[in-house]
């Protein structure tokens, strides 16, 4: 596989000189901070924990992280048409070998290309879904842009398109559904509060606070919570909204939300 900065093709000329700095919620806790407190959860939906990481944690100790109490984990593939993480194999690899559920995540870069061509780059470079129970959907990261405008200079409608481009490619090519990684600030920002994607497609929120608070526009639930950029996991910190059970029906694909 390869991995960093491709050097020909048609993304050559993008920047993606962050693009080992840009991780799930990087730039959602520049834009919206951080609130303290425990998360609060429902006892009744039996929440089960999990992390995401990137290479900016280097090689990942995944039995440690399995014996500090992750059930499952999300991976950065890759950013945009022109960037594969070089850490991706030793994480995904090395999630699954220690028992954990895991899955990737793609960092969208509207500005570079379409929707389907990052969806078709970050199928090649890790984001497949395999069958077996062990493999998550894949995820698109969508969140504010880390080289300029927030919105990666597309007009809302024209946002809603670039990600229904993508989840569209995503689906007819792995027959599953992207889950959708966002912030609800971001979300009302840059798409106008679409509607159309809480039915076909999984939330993953971020939201650094003691609470959920309000989600997306189309959505009811989330499925995942990254509740936190530090704690007792590598990476930043989730909790997958339901139990273990809940999480293996999603990677054997009898399930596409909590």
């Amino acid at each position: 596989m390869a991995c960093g900065v491709a050097t020909a093709g048609p993304a050559a000329a993008a920047d993606y000189s962050k693009a080992g700095e840009n991780v799930a919620g990087s730039q959602i806790v520049r834009h919206e901070g951080v609130r303290t407190g425990s998360p609060r959860l429902d006892p009744a939906a039996g929440q089960t924990l999990g992390h995401d990481v990137s290479g900016h944690q280097g090689a990942v100790d995944w039995g440690q992280a399995a014996g500090a109490g992750a059930r499952f984990a999300y991976v950065k593939a890759t950013e945009g048409t022109g960037f594969v993480s070089p850490q991706f194999d030793q994480q995904y690899n090395g999630a699954h070998d220690a028992g954990l559920i895991r899955g990737a995540y793609h960092f969208a870069r509207p500005d570079v290309s379409s929707g389907a061509q990052q969806a078709d780059y970050f199928i090649a470079h890790g984001g497949a879904w395999r069958g077996g129970g062990s493999t998550l959907p894949g995820a698109l990261d969508i969140e504010y842009n880390p080289y300029g405008d927030a919105c990666y200079g597309k007009s809302q409608a024209d946002m809603t398109a670039w990600i229904a481009d993508f989840t569209q490619r995503y689906l007819a090519k792995q027959r599953r559904s992207a889950i959708i990684y966002t912030s609800t600030s971001w979300w009302k920002q840059c798409t106008g509060n679409a509607g159309g994607f809480g039915d076909t497609n999984p939330l993953w929120l971020a939201r650094y606070a003691p609470e959920i608070g309000e989600l997306p526009a189309g959505w009811d639930k989330q499925s995942i919570w990254q509740f936190s950029r530090t704690g007792s996991l590598p990476g930043d910190q989730n909790y997958y909204n339901g139990p273990m059970n809940r999480v293996e029906a999603l990677a054997r694909g009898g399930g596409s939300s909590a």
